[in-house]
């Protein structure tokens, strides 16, 4: 591996400071389709900044041929927004690079967990309420329920869905567990990367009778007969069990493959090597080959 210690300084970002750009001297990479003007997320936007203004401040790069504009790289619905509205500026971060990917790929949004504990940062802050929801564009009821989301839901399990993107039914079906197989339910989504509610319910369905709460009604499924939810329980806790073992085994067996890459690799660079495996053992080449020609090791 080479040594990066002696490379100088990393680049910044970003220009030290935003700037106050005219909104007629940005110039957007896309449109924004009358579609999405017409979208809930749109809608709340435009809520969003009406109520307290642009949290958070477009990102553009200066022009590279045309000296005074802007190429904007995130925040198309917010400057359209703007537009609308008939504003003629905004604050905007200068970015020292004119790459959209990072914003249209990297950037995590505000997840469900997130947005929660946002809501009783600001009620806690004596924000009234009926200033959040018009920020959120919801109604007074559905931030209440909002702000109850998680009543009941354990602490660990929380956590772990903290910065996913999960559908906010999930934590409705969740309270109708114990801790210990909230925690579980949320591991085996993780491990899946399926966060709906069609699969939280598949899961409950999965989950004893003795691993729910005492309110929670005797588990029915329509379709499903008593000795087929007993074999999803039994199935679910097999592979319950059969995820955390392979946790466990996780790291050093990720190590091993790496090395075990890395010397096939060094051992198809000596020809004499190919050459036989070439005559004597055909289908072992053209396996270490695919290994060897892996340009990474999925992590």
């Amino acid at each position: 591996m080479a040594d990066d210690r002696n490379a100088g300084p990393i680049r910044a970002a970003f220009e030290s400071a935003g700037i106050r750009i005219p909104i007629a001297n940005i110039e957007m990479l896309r449109s924004v389709p009358a579609k999405v003007r017409r979208s809930s997320k749109y809608a709340r936007i435009t809520a969003s900044i009406r109520e307290v203004g642009v949290i958070e401040p477009p990102v553009v790069a200066r022009h590279p041929s045309k000296p005074g504009r802007y190429l904007l790289l995130d925040g198309h619905l917010r400057v359209a927004v703007l537009e609308e509205r008939g504003d003629l500026d905004v604050v905007c971060l200068i970015a020292t690079d004119d790459e959209a990917f990072t914003y249209n790929k990297r950037i995590n949004r505000l997840a469900i967990v997130q947005e929660h504990r946002m809501i009783l940062k600001a009620i806690e802050d004596r924000v009234p309420e009926e200033r959040i929801a018009r920020a959120l564009n919801i109604d007074i009821s559905t931030l209440r329920h909002k702000k109850k989301l998680l009543h009941g839901v354990c602490p660990e399990a929380v956590e772990i869905l903290k910065d996913k993107a999960v559908s906010q039914h999930i934590f409705a079906v969740l309270k109708k567990m114990v801790p210990m197989r909230q925690i579980e339910a949320v591991e085996l989504m993780v491990a899946m990367d399926r966060y709906t509610e069609s699969y939280a319910r598949a899961l409950l369905a999965a989950t004893p009778q003795t691993q729910l709460i005492p309110d929670a009604k005797p588990k029915q499924v329509k379709g499903l007969s008593h000795e087929q939810m007993a074999l999803m329980e039994r199935e679910s806790g097999q592979l319950n069990r059969e995820m955390k073992v392979a946790e466990q085994s996780y790291g050093a067996d990720h190590l091993h493959l790496v090395l075990a890459r890395g010397y096939l690799a060094r051992l198809l660079g000596n020809a004499r090597v190919v050459r036989y495996l070439a005559q004597q053992r055909p289908e072992f080449l053209a396996e270490f080959q695919k290994i060897a020609e892996m340009d990474s090791v999925a992590a």
